[in-house]
């Protein structure tokens, strides 16, 4: 596989020498995976620029699982601080205020974002950066967003748009659940469509090509959440994140989270010959059992698979991870279960539901429709997207 020097944006901004937001007041919004291509984190050229009073630093924020990925599982706050190393107070965004409060606005000139996303609309990171677009624009400040690779490329697009009667935190605006945009885009398509009065501004990266899967493109992985401990978990998450509307485990609690899954009541043998039979591209089942550590079934032996991706190119995460669910559906009606409620602030809908953006493709389901035929419904909102998408890309 070639390897190529993409920088990203904020390998761009630290080759300016921070130059953009020199004079500026300004707050981050960052987490762990905030690094460049030498693995210096953000903050650390932030607090070196407030220091010697080239940028002053108004307040750090951070998204879902902490500034530094702390907390491991979701649905668990975290709570703001203020950090001596930074000299700057940094703000929770995911438990009391998942948007900045005028206090977190304060005197704020420009918000930089720089968050690496990781190509799915479940990843709460990009509602995050959402709210603070929709805050922003209440205060008069400024966004700029440092750009990032789609880490499984920006080409494929699958799955479905949220409907508005199944908006939530894992789908604040309607977005495609393999949406092949990179950030940025993102940040552009959302000012269009639902911000308009945000000011919005990208450092482009330098280098990325919209085919490149993240081993591509040279740069350094750092886990962007607990989770998502590789770039190869980011290639399944798209379709296995809907185990987590689930009584399956997605994983959690193993060495590959999302790569792996099953329940005490699955035969792994059986459950992988039936799943055979949907002649599924570029993608391996490998019958095992495992014990989670933590989370669904803790310390119960589990029977499922481990999802090998035989070839990224022709891989479907979201109809393999409906495949999976059509079949644990069918051969164990008995102790298959969609989730209770809540789940990611919503307390009410069906947690798979609000994950889908829908109820008709879960009805489809628990009706035994027949699988092409929830392919061909997939695929009206899959072309209605990559015409939406299309004046918001790039590169």
């Amino acid at each position: 596989m070639t390897r190529l020097n993409v920088l990203t944006g904020l390998d761009v901004l630290v080759a300016r020498q921070l130059q953009p937001l020199h004079g500026r007041r300004v707050a981050l919004l960052c987490n762990q995976a905030s690094i460049d291509r030498r693995y210096r984190h953000i903050s650390d050229y932030f607090a070196e620029a407030h220091r010697t009073g080239k940028v002053h630093l108004r307040s750090v924020w951070g998204p879902q699982h902490g500034l530094w990925g702390h907390t491991q599982d979701n649905m668990i706050e975290w709570q703001s601080y203020r950090d001596p190393r930074l000299g700057a107070p940094v703000y929770s965004l995911y438990g009391e205020h998942r948007k900045p409060t005028p206090e977190m606005l304060d005197g704020v000139e420009v918000a930089a974002v720089d968050l690496q996303d990781v190509g799915s609309k479940y990843y709460t990171f990009i509602w995050t950066m959402a709210l603070v677009m929709e805050a922003c624009a209440e205060s008069g400040v400024e966004v700029l967003v440092l750009d990032r690779p789609n880490p499984i490329d920006g080409v494929r697009m699958e799955g479905v748009l949220t409907e508005g009667a199944y908006r939530s935190f894992v789908g604040w605006q309607p977005l495609l659940i393999r949406h092949g945009m990179t950030i940025a885009e993102i940040a552009l398509y959302l000012q269009k469509k639902f911000y308009p009065d945000c000011r919005v501004e990208v450092l482009k990266m330098e280098g990325w090509r919209r085919e490149m899967l993240f081993p591509q493109t040279g740069l350094p992985w750092a886990p962007p959440s607990p989770n998502m401990p590789l770039p190869e978990t980011a290639l399944v998450y798209p379709g296995m994140c809907l185990l987590e509307g689930t009584n399956l485990s997605e994983g959690r609690g193993t060495t590959r989270p999302f790569e792996i899954f099953g329940a005490p009541w699955i035969d792994a043998w059986t459950f992988c010959r039936e799943l055979a039979g949907f002649n599924l591209s570029g993608v391996v089942f490998r019958p095992l059992e495992f014990q989670p550590t933590f989370q669904k079934h803790a310390g119960k032996n589990c029977g499922g698979a481990f999802i090998h991706v035989a070839d990224p190119g022709q891989f479907q995460p979201f109809r393999t991870a409906l495949a999976i669910l059509i079949t644990a559906y069918k051969l164990y009606p008995g102790e298959f279960r969609w989730k209770e409620p809540p789940y990611e602030y919503e307390y009410e809908k069906l947690p798979i539901d609000i994950l889908i953006g829908n109820s008709w493709l879960r009805e489809m389901i628990e009706q035994g429709s027949d699988f092409r035929e929830i392919c061909r419904r997939i695929a009206e909102d899959e072309q209605a997207f990559a015409e939406q998408r299309r004046p918001f890309l790039i590169y």
